[in-house]
């Protein structure tokens, strides 16, 4: 390989680690202080790098917050969506999600969307817009969840079923939040309060 083209990969190395490194720290401060207290130059001194070398890889801090969200999303989708996606039955699918969910939660960068969407709540904004997209596509998914499930009998009927996923998705966020730091009992209570918002019996929840 010529050497030009070699010394191209790196620095195209380089950039990715820059910026990966960069994005997992933004995801530490905003999950700790939100997005109107981040400090950027604090985000790239603990990344290891100058707050010249952030503004190279995001104009500002609403770039580099979308960019963490995106990041977030797809991390989430590798880590936990997988899994989900390897089970054929409905109420395994969303015990799968809420079990997934709480583990990849025990990361200081896990609770981001959690932290903006409270925050953004009721305002207009790229931020606000792009955490209630991606809730709004978690909820969506829930509900064809719950409907197959209703339809094979799994899940009792009851409250109409995008209800019935809301309902799912705050009771998950909820005892995610409030059981941060009781591992291993943070998995199998937060899964056995996601199944009663289902109308399943909690009871009947295992550890795995």
């Amino acid at each position: 390989m010529p050497d030009e083209t070699r010394e191209r990969l790196t620095q195209a190395d380089r950039r990715l680690r820059t910026r990966a490194l960069l994005l997992e720290s933004a995801a530490r401060g905003l999950s700790r202080y939100g997005y109107g207290n981040l400090v950027l130059e604090q985000v790239a001194k603990e990344a290891g790098y100058t707050r010249g070398a952030l503004y190279h890889q995001f104009k500002d801090k609403q770039e580099l917050t979308l960019a963490v969200l995106e990041w977030i999303y797809e991390t989430w989708d590798q880590e936990v969506g997988r899994l989900v996606e390897q089970e054929s039955e409905p109420v395994a699918a969303l015990l799968t999600l809420a079990r997934g969910h709480t583990v990849f939660c025990r990361r200081d960068i896990a609770r981001v969307a959690i932290a903006l969407r409270l925050e953004f709540s009721g305002r207009d904004h790229p931020v606000g817009r792009s955490v209630e997209q991606g809730y709004q596509k978690l909820i969506d998914f829930c509900v064809g969840l719950i409907e197959a499930g209703r339809e094979a009998g799994s899940i009792p009927e009851g409250p109409p079923a995008r209800a019935v996923a809301l309902a799912f998705a705050g009771a998950l966020e909820g005892a995610v939040i409030a059981l941060v730091g009781q591992v291993p009992h943070d998995e199998l209570l937060a899964v056995r309060t996601a199944a009663g918002a289902l109308g399943l019996d909690p009871s009947t929840v295992t550890a795995h």
